[in-house]
């Protein structure tokens, strides 16, 4: 809700500071903020059905992002196989998969910052464009190579990643925001699901193009609702805009309609995401647990195609059929955190004396942290003794409950914690994911070649072990700690 006109969050402070703001609505004489009593333009008192409607859409899109990003996955060594006639290297194969995540990487510190220039409508849709035009490219590459630098064009130009958490931010408040933030969390991982699932079956029928062709069209049909239904959500950006207006009223001329952008503004945008990240110790910590957590998701999807056909003796639709498992634990840790991340949050900011802090979101998180590393021992040790199929399927279920309940509070406790810095920080933590979930699983192929699956994947859950300590100090010391931060101490 809005502060008081000498507060910050009063003034709409959403770039560095108070006279960093001003500069960029020179033409304004007066703060700008909505009305208290009621204002229909605050995204935080917009109707319930519209803003759920907003999370819906976010959740298509980041559903057919992630369809599209996981698709290729349990055929791409049939994918290289074609277009190399048979020569293609089993990097190559990974590189396929994993290249996506090197792009994504980039595109989140040039995304979030801009977005707190130029809003987030603008980036979103200008964004969503890039990912159709790099779509149509890969379906049309004739060789891996071209392939493979239209997936990393894809993968920069992913912007729901970044701006839809921010974008909850935007419109909900922190008691309502779990529901919504496990939404666009989990929605796109049932994406990442149903694509390996059905690809294999449409590689024997239709071929492995008619699979980017499908994520076109869906990308397309996204942009249409996009541009039919959404609008600005950043405070910042509605109030500049009622600035202009206002100055036109008063006697502003027509060129000073839309403020001018100031490269010094743009070049500490966009080198925002790393001043927050690096000048918070807590988001550093939670960051790397979040990182190394995340590469499972890769580690995972790049080797239980090979595993299944090469050990199990599975068909390529077979294959696919397998990774419903990976649908099985999305659904089952979303049940959780639909009726627990709130829940907890609300009872223990009622202990709190009404006081809510972003480490009450932690709990779920250092549950999944506990429960992971037995997961990976497990996936390791099927395939190194050959257990039962239905035995590597259960802990792929366990494998992914527990990293989907490690990693969706860390999104509500960065919006929380970073309030108006979200997007930015955002864009740290997805940075550094990607780059885990691209370099991570390059390295496991030579882990498990020297120590074995079992060995190798118990040095995984080993690390899993320590990382589990970051959740675990934060939640008991993360209040404290935050204060050493501007970006964190919660004063916006």
């Amino acid at each position: 809700m809005p502060g008081s006109p000498d507060t910050e969050e009063g003034n709409p402070l959403l770039l560095e500071s108070e006279c960093e703001y001003r500069s960029s609505l020179e033409y304004s004489q007066d703060t700008v903020d909505f009305d208290r009593n009621g204002d229909p333009e605050n995204p935080l008192e917009w109707p319930d059905f519209y803003k759920w409607g907003i999370v819906a859409l976010l959740s298509f899109m980041g559903f057919t992002v992630t369809f599209t990003c996981i698709s290729v996955t349990p055929i791409a060594g049939h994918i290289v196989h074609d277009l190399d006639g048979g020569r293609g290297a089993t990097s190559a194969t990974v590189m396929l998969v994993t290249i996506w995540e090197l792009g994504e990487a980039v595109g989140p510190f040039f995304i979030a910052p801009l977005s707190e220039i130029f809003g987030r409508y603008r980036l979103y849709l200008t964004m969503n464009t890039m990912f159709i035009g790099a779509t149509l490219f890969a379906a049309l590459s004739p060789s891996t190579e071209l392939l493979i630098v239209s997936r990393a064009l894809m993968g920069i130009s992913v912007a729901t990643n970044v701006l839809s958490p921010a974008i909850i931010g935007d419109m909900f408040t922190p008691e309502q925001r779990g529901t919504a933030l496990t939404m666009i969390m989990f929605t796109p991982l049932i994406g990442g699901t149903v694509g390996p699932v059905i690809s294999g079956a449409i590689l024997q029928a239709l071929g492995w193009r008619a699979i980017i062709w499908i994520s076109v069209v869906m990308a397309s049909i996204c942009q249409i609702l996009f541009l039919t239904f959404f609008q600005e959500t950043y405070k910042v950006q509605i109030l500049r805009r009622r600035a202009a207006w206002r100055t036109l009223e008063i006697g502003g001329s027509e060129k000073n309609k839309r403020p001018t952008v100031d490269l010094t503004n743009l070049r500490d945008s966009i080198m925002r995401p790393a001043v927050v990240l690096l000048n918070s110790g807590v988001l550093v910590a939670l960051i790397l647990f979040g990182s190394y957590t995340f590469s499972h998701f890769y580690i995972v999807t790049t080797t239980l195609p090979e595993i299944l056909e090469d050990v199990y003796g599975l068909s390529p639709t077979a294959t696919g059929l397998v990774f419903i498992a990976n649908a099985v634990g999305t659904i089952i840790s979303f049940i959780i955190s639909k009726f627990l991340l709130d829940r907890i949050y609300v009872k223990l900011r009622a202990r709190n004396n009404g006081d809510g802090l972003p480490e009450y979101r932690l709990p779920l998180s250092i549950i999944g942290a506990l429960t992971l590393p037995p997961a990976v021992f497990l996936y390791g040790w099927c395939v190194e003794y050959k257990l039962p199929l239905g035995v590597l399927i259960v802990s792929m279920i366990w494998l992914r409950t527990s990293m989907m309940l490690s990693l969706s509070p860390l999104t509500a406790y960065i919006v929380d914690a970073c309030g108006i810095y979200s997007a930015s920080a955002m864009a740290g933590l997805i940075s550094m994911r990607c780059l885990a979930g691209a370099l991570l699983p390059l390295s496991v192929p030579h882990i498990t070649e020297r120590f074995g699956h079992g060995g190798g994947f118990s040095i995984l859950g080993g690390l899993c072990l320590v990382f589990a300590l970051a959740p675990i100090l934060v939640f008991q010391y993360g209040a404290q700690w935050r204060q050493h931060s501007r970006y964190t101490a919660g004063n916006w």
